[in-house]
């Protein structure tokens, strides 16, 4: 395939950044589409050439390209994928791959209809420069056998800080994501790095709101998901999904029967790697603390990209499967997604049912859909209307106050 591939991208706040890194990778994007249109403008302004303006999916998909990237709302990107299967285009899909089970099954179930199509959860943190590091190190064997791992995503906030938003859409997702739902940034680097798939998963979450002296509209006060996995290969994960504890930090740990890897909170892109002072291997100090190095063809590029150069080598992965016509590695495929998915979600219930453990499907098996294919509970409002079907914090009636809402609303300039 010596074309460039041609793009489309739904949803342009978050998705121009994802195409811009598919065009470093000899992509053209070809069309755009949302509803909002100070972020269509935004976007255009952008763009080098002319490019076809949608302002509703319907004729978005319509138009001739080879590549959708789906950055619409969170919860809401398993009914487009299909949709795109369908015309036979490849799928960049961010963030969790399905927001109910229901979507999940038949995300998977539309997948397995088509020929020829490539799906990729564009999850980039497995491409940071430390995360590879450890990758590489659980490769080598040294650590030994695999049997726990952490990864967090620590993401505080300064609620005074509105940011670009000009308008207050009181039932967007984010007003509404609970704890546990953000959670490939957490996950998908350790499944990553071990290879191990989540069986079985329980949660507790802790509440702490933004005071009331502060300006907010979420419905969530909850700080943090402690999630913790049983996998298919006896280890376990402690996990979370976007928490807000401390300060920021993206930190993951992996831990083996002979040592241990792990990123150093606060130190950029430094790890630390140790063994039992009884089995250091050839080489190696019991403590090894250095710098992680890319030591890839492509560096000069994926330094200019986002998310410390993830952004550039997931675009490339997605790329590399397309012109080998071949899905992409654990844990980016569908099946990966959707297990994802299943974890965000099915930590959610856990948590709101006192920690209770709940099995993992695995939607390779029709066994395992059926008993989803009916579940469409959801802590969100949807696009046409509909109420969320569970709470989404684990205070189940807590909201913010009017005087919160004013507040954030005076910062914004909203009238």
């Amino acid at each position: 395939m010596s074309k460039n591939l041609k793009v489309g991208v739904f949803g342009v706040f978050r998705g121009m950044a994802l195409v811009n890194n598919l065009k470093l990778n000899n992509c053209e994007l070809v069309a755009m589409c949302d509803y909002n249109e100070e972020h269509l403008q935004r976007a255009l302004a952008r763009c080098d050439k002319d490019v076809a303006v949608y302002r509703n999916f319907d004729s978005f998909i319509e138009h001739d390209m080879d590549i959708c990237v789906l950055a619409n709302f969170f919860h809401e990107h398993a009914s487009y994928a299909i949709r795109c299967f369908e015309k036979g285009i490849h799928v960049y899909s961010e963030c969790i791959s399905n927001g109910t089970m229901a979507e999940g099954v038949e995300l998977v179930r539309a997948f397995e209809k088509t020929e020829n199509v490539v799906y990729m959860l564009a999850e980039n943190y497995p491409q940071m420069v430390f995360n590879l590091e450890m990758q590489n190190t659980v490769k080598t064997g040294t650590l030994g056998k695999i049997i726990y791992a952490e990864g967090e995503y620590n993401h505080p906030f300064n609620p005074y800080d509105i940011g670009i938003s000009k308008t207050f859409e009181p039932y967007h997702w984010r007003n509404f994501c609970p704890s546990s739902y953000y959670i490939t940034h957490s996950l998908g680097p350790v499944m990553k790095a071990t290879g191990a798939i989540p069986k079985q998963v329980s949660c507790l979450n802790m509440f702490s709101p933004i005071p009331e002296s502060d300006p907010v509209v979420k419905n969530n006060g909850d700080k943090v998901s402690i999630i913790t996995t049983q996998n298919d290969d006896g280890s376990i994960f402690r996990v979370v999904g976007c928490s807000r504890f401390g300060g920021h930090h993206n930190a993951y740990r992996i831990c083996g029967t002979k040592g241990q890897i792990e990123n150093l909170r606060g130190m950029g892109n430094k790890v630390m790697l140790r063994y039992n002072e009884w089995e250091i291997p050839e080489g190696k100090e019991e403590i090894n603390c250095y710098e992680a190095q890319w030591n890839d063809k492509d560096e000069e590029l994926i330094k200019t990209a986002g998310h410390g150069g993830s952004d550039f080598i997931t675009a490339r992965i997605f790329v590399e499967a397309i012109k080998a016509n071949k899905q992409p590695e654990f844990p980016f495929d569908v099946y990966s997604a959707t297990v994802m998915s299943s974890v965000a979600i099915l930590a959610h219930r856990s948590m709101l049912d006192g920690g209770k453990p709940y099995e993992i499907p695995d939607f390779r098996k029709e066994e395992d859909r059926a008993k989803w294919e009916n579940d469409r509970l959801t802590p969100f409002w949807s696009t046409d209307g509909k109420a969320p079907t569970l709470p989404c914090c684990s205070v189940t009636d807590y909201k913010p106050t009017d005087e919160q809402i004013k507040k954030y609303k005076m910062l914004a300039g909203i009238e």
